[in-house]
């Protein structure tokens, strides 16, 4: 049926008739902000943790309701696992215990004395310049606002800094009274060196005369580690299939309300309001709520890595919400899919959205994974290159839900269905032109 050439163009002018009920319905859902307020309940949701049990549980239940009826499923996947006794940061100066946590896999050390060096930003050609003064010393560098064009990711820094020698890692918070900021090493299990966030107050005071510390992490690497994703299948008219995906895990600091509570709160409502339109469509929708992601994207890579090549070839379009508030300004990371962003502004547009464009491939969610599979993926996002928005408190103990503006996230869950529905009614033409990459 997909391959009938008059089928599709008939499906897609049905389909645009039901679009403007389906986005009123999506604007004026309350679900919305209450399944976002009992997420936050849940706590931060660190992969592994009771917290996470909690929540996966919960939005089990949820998907069910959203779903009318149709099966969910826990699709099990590894990831790298890992969990942290305790850890400490002292100077030994003054004797004052620093506020800094340990990055999620860090190599473990069981008291490391340390002279610490600052490069400041520290990006890979800094580290290079610094030569032998790396070697044998604990390297600071700066945190960036992760959502920018000129970004060095920390993970980029903690490799150029292991590589030229550094005997451990620290990444500083700019900004006083935050705190720490958590993230991923992305060791993956393998050798590494012992790597700690730090507060800006902390940084100031390694910036001392005599900067020495003692590093302390008790971590322990949880080998058969595993997580589930959450998946709700909605049929279409055919087996092609848009997926819509959002991160579910977070970290022990706060709630991980932006990141991702916002982004799950809205796949929920997105497919409990297309729910009854999806069966009169040309493909159907497959939802899926992943975990690990806040370890390296480990969940969505290995759910990915267990689909044949026939059912990753059905997905047509992946549709990835991740940290839809903070800012009234979205942006689609089409990870280097050149006809994406087009595509998706024209369907932004019929939700009365102006969207942004980010084209270069951005590897800092789930996404990524679908397009290292040539599938045609975006990141859905507010706050891209807005480095004073308030998505420059993720993954440190403000990401509360006072963060989250309730307009703001109905706004983005409506873009978000009108990219979604867009997917699920386009022309089979229209779609494998997606695919290209030139």
């Amino acid at each position: 049926m997909a391959s009938d050439p008059l089928f599709i163009p008939t499906r897609v002018a049905e389909a645009t008739v039901g679009r403007p009920d389906f986005l009123r319905r999506l604007r004026a859902d309350d679900e919305l902000w209450r399944d976002f307020q009992e997420l936050c309940d849940c706590g931060g949701r660190l992969a592994g943790s009771a917290s996470e049990a909690r929540a996966q549980d919960w939005c089990a239940g949820r998907l069910s309701v959203a779903g009318q009826g149709a099966t969910v499923r826990r699709d099990s996947t590894p990831y790298a696992g890992w969990v942290c006794h305790s850890a400490s940061l002292t100077h030994l100066a003054t004797g004052q215990r620093l506020d800094a946590i340990p990055l999620l896999g860090s190599a473990r050390t069981a008291g490391l004395e340390l002279e610490v060096l600052d490069l400041g930003r520290g990006t890979p050609d800094e580290v290079q310049a610094a030569g032998d003064r790396v070697r044998g010393r604990a390297v600071m560098v700066a945190h960036e606002y992760p959502f920018a064009t000129s970004t060095v990711h920390r993970r980029v820094k903690l490799a150029a800094a292991q590589a030229a020698g550094a005997a451990a890692f620290l990444v500083a918070q700019p900004e006083p009274g935050v705190g720490p900021v958590s993230g991923s090493s992305g060791r993956g299990g393998g050798p590494g060196i012992p790597a700690m966030s730090i507060s800006a107050e902390a940084a100031q005071v390694l910036r001392g005369v005599d900067a020495r510390v003692r590093i302390e992490i008790d971590g322990e690497d949880l080998p058969g580690a595993r997580t589930d994703v959450i998946v709700l299948d909605l049929p279409g008219g055919s087996e092609e299939r848009v997926v819509l995906s959002a991160h579910i895990d977070g970290h022990p600091l706060a709630e991980s309300a932006i990141d991702n509570g916002t982004g799950v709160a809205a796949a929920l409502a997105l497919a409990r309001n297309i729910a009854p339109f999806v069966a009169g469509l040309p493909r159907g929708l497959t939802v899926c709520i992943f975990s690990a992601e806040e370890w390296a994207l480990n969940g969505s890579r290995e759910w990915l890595r267990g689909l044949s090549a026939g059912e990753r070839e059905r997905i047509v379009l992946n549709v990835n919400l991740d940290s839809l508030a903070g800012s009234n300004r979205l942006t689609a990371l089409t990870s280097g899919f050149p006809h994406l962003g087009s595509f998706a502004q024209t369907a932004a547009a019929q939700a009365d959205t102006s969207l942004g464009v980010h084209l270069p491939l951005m590897s800092n969610s789930d996404h990524a994974n679908f397009a290292a599979h040539g599938i045609p993926a975006l990141r859905l996002i507010a706050g891209f290159d807005e480095p004073a928005s308030a998505l420059r408190l993720l993954l440190s103990r403000a990401d509360t839900r006072e963060l989250v503006d309730r307009d703001v996230l109905q706004h983005a869950a409506a873009c978000a269905g009108a990219i979604v529905w867009s997917g699920l009614s386009a022309s089979a033409a229209d779609l494998h032109h997606l695919r290209s990459r030139a």
